[in-house]
């Protein structure tokens, strides 16, 4: 019983869902950048690039975990290291594995591919080890690194990163630039304990909210080009009509409600919006 605890510790540190949304970027990017899904000779780079994307941001995961155990003892008392289901030292050697097994697989897919995913690896730990605390720019460096999957997939199937790519990764960045200053407003407890500077903490959660409601509407304001240059099809229409419908609400709601419950409801709920931007794209690149 306690090792099937500790291997759900495990498991929760990655935070699998998030994990598979990022492989599964990888995907995204790769189709999006041909019209269409990869033929079978690039299934296995592909397969190596899903689970460099996972793997990655799993190890992330952890070394956030690890750094953030004390907030996270006021923040989140639920979570892996401070409920005492995964020790700080062992935390740390598992995040260590997750980056060298992703970054042998970027290795075995091109040089290319390995220094994108050494420069996504650099920017995650130099944010949860020195960015955090600087509050607006962690956010845009985490950001980043939800955008940087899109690019690579580009890489794997063309080897650069087309237009309709680069949109998509913008707008992601923006999504998630938003998520990350609304997140602030759920973490301000912990945050302002430990120095943390979120827009939150240092101008309050209206100023929070206000803001990522800007990105989030940003985002949304990008989402027009594709259809405007004519560089995806029709299928991207209704489906992006729901993603926009999706952020114009977050943005919505958290201007018109900064508690902390509101906002962890937002925040949850824009991962749904920033998958479903993910189809649309997908389906509208495909010819």
């Amino acid at each position: 019983m306690k090792s099937t605890a500790k291997l759900m510790g495990f498991i929760r540190l990655m935070r699998p869902p998030n994990c598979l949304m990022m492989g599964f970027a990888v995907i995204v990017g790769a189709s999006v950048a041909i019209g269409g899904f990869p033929s079978e000779s690039l299934w296995l780079k592909l397969l190596f690039g899903f689970f460099t994307g996972f793997s990655l941001l799993a190890a992330s995961n952890a070394l956030n975990d690890y750094w953030d155990r004390e907030i996270d003892a006021i923040n989140e008392p639920n979570r892996p290291i401070p409920s005492g289901l995964v020790g700080p030292r062992e935390a740390l050697v598992f995040s260590a594995l997750l980056t060298a097994f992703g970054l042998i697989l970027a290795w075995l897919t091109s040089l290319e591919c390995f220094l994108t995913a050494m420069l996504a690896a650099s920017l995650a730990d130099a944010y949860v080890t020195l960015g955090k605390k600087t509050g607006l720019l962690g956010n845009a460096m985490v950001s980043i690194c939800v955008a940087i999957p899109f690019a690579y997939g580009s890489i794997i199937t063309v080897g650069r990163v087309e237009p309709l790519v680069a949109i998509f990764a913008s707008i992601a960045f923006l999504a998630n630039l938003g998520r990350e200053v609304n997140k602030g407003i759920v973490d301000v407890p912990g945050d302002a304990s430990k120095g943390i500077m979120t827009v939150a903490v240092r101008h309050g959660p209206k100023a929070a909210a206000y803001l990522a409601s800007a990105f989030y509407l940003c985002a949304v304001g990008l989402s027009i080009l594709p259809p405007l240059f004519s560089l995806v099809s029709w299928v991207y229409i209704p489906l992006v009509v729901l993603t926009d419908a999706g952020f114009i609400w977050a943005s919505a709601s958290i201007s018109r409600d900064q508690s902390r419950e509101n906002a962890k409801k937002v925040k949850n709920i824009v991962l749904i919006w920033m998958t479903t931007g993910m189809l649309a794209f997908l389906m509208g690149s495909s010819t």
